[in-house]
């Protein structure tokens, strides 16, 4: 741990000394809000070092970041860190990190905030969010089912502080013939409701009724029809053939399970899901086949991880790449415009290549174009 202190004070240092030594030349600061003490300053040092690696590649003296503590959830904390960097000179800042402090930095209209959050897609007066956006997920996908024939698409969602905002989104998903089923996010409740969703009960009578139909029988046809039937759990096929789930986590593999249990055909009904950052975790889940989703390029996403492994010794947080994206962006700006004076600055007609992938600006909204992955074998395989 004093081995990170004091590299992390190095860097702190560092980027303040540059500062000063050139403060009479043109060059480009980049404001940092990130938490850098308290519960969750491993996340605000993973992004300083990820800018530290971003400085590297782009080898530009010219650049120079200004890192502020600004807490978490922490007004006064925050407003301190924006009014000491806008002291500095920077007209452009990296953070904050979290949505709920948007309302707070928006008041600062002589200043343009590039966030790693991804509520949000559109351009918010002088915010951007740059994070994978459940917008640009759920167009990746739908292209996906349509390319797969797939047309009679469940999309399940749990029940939670999020259920408004996931709802929202979906009024604008480009998939001709779905329908939506809300879950109770507790186990022992998911259960019985995906049974419903799959009407397992009927599809288990089913089984049962053709069963009883070769019971009695002994000719060599009803015996090999009653075997094949001992094979099988349920009889009849589910109303869907393809389901989108957005959860993650522990969530999300309740729900796998519950689908699983339910006895719903792998073979014929497309597994997708969203939130996934190459979770390896999933691998253990072994009652599914495939699952896919759309993501970040996930050989960039190793590279990354492995060169701040090797300069720092740890592995990054999920969210450092988009701040090391997050200055690649606004240094591309920078040298395309001479300057940046407003977020309409970012809206360039080519697409930007980044870590994460290709992404792009328009109608004052950011897209990205995401990739599918499946898992299979424990391995995530592009698709």
């Amino acid at each position: 741990m004093k081995k990170i202190i004091i590299i992390l004070s190095y860097i702190i240092i560092f980027f303040n000394s540059n500062l000063l030594a050139s403060e009479k030349q043109k060059i480009l600061k980049v404001g940092l809000l990130a938490p850098l003490s308290g519960q969750y300053k491993e996340l605000g040092n993973s992004l300083l070092y990820s800018l530290q690696l971003a400085l590297e590649e782009i080898n530009d003296e010219s650049v120079f970041i200004i890192p502020r503590d600004s807490g978490f959830n922490d007004k006064d904390r925050l407003t301190k860190a924006i009014q000491d960097i806008r002291a500095l000179g920077a007209k452009i800042i990296i953070g904050p990190i979290n949505n709920d402090e948007f309302e707070l930095v928006s008041k600062y209209n002589d200043l343009i905030f590039i966030s790693p959050s991804n509520i949000s897609p559109e351009f918010n007066n002088n915010i951007i969010s740059v994070g994978v956006s459940l917008e640009s997920q759920l167009d990746a996908l739908s292209n996906f089912i349509k390319k797969q024939k797939k047309n009679r698409t469940v999309i399940l969602y749990p029940e939670n502080q999020y259920t408004n905002f996931v709802e929202k989104k979906l009024k604008n998903i480009k998939l001709q013939n779905f329908r939506t089923f809300k879950y109770n996010p507790d186990p022992q409740v998911l259960t019985g409701e995906i049974e419903i969703l799959t009407n397992y009960s009927q599809r288990k009578k089913n089984l049962e009724l053709r069963k009883k139909l070769y019971e009695d029988k002994e000719d060599e046809q009803s015996i090999k029809q009653l075997e094949r039937l001992e094979q099988l759990y349920t009889l009849g096929e589910v109303n869907f053939d393809s389901v989108i789930i957005i959860d993650f986590g522990n969530n999300l593999k309740s729900v796998l399970t519950s689908l699983v249990y339910s006895d719903v055909n792998q073979d014929k009904v497309l597994f997708t899901t969203v939130n996934q950052w190459f979770d390896e975790s999933i691998f253990y889940e072994n009652t599914i086949k495939n699952m896919y989703y759309p993501s970040i390029n996930y050989k960039e996403f190793k590279k990354f991880n492995n060169n701040y492994f090797k300069k720092f010794k740890s592995y990054p947080t999920e969210i450092a790449i988009l701040a090391y994206d997050s200055l690649g962006l606004i240094y591309y700006a920078w040298k395309n415009n001479g300057k940046i004076n407003s977020v309409n600055d970012f809206l360039f007609k080519n697409k930007i290549k980044g870590k994460i992938g290709t992404f792009s600006f328009k109608d004052r909204k950011v897209f990205q174009d995401l990739e599918i992955y499946k898992t299979d074998k424990n391995k995530f395989i592009k698709f």
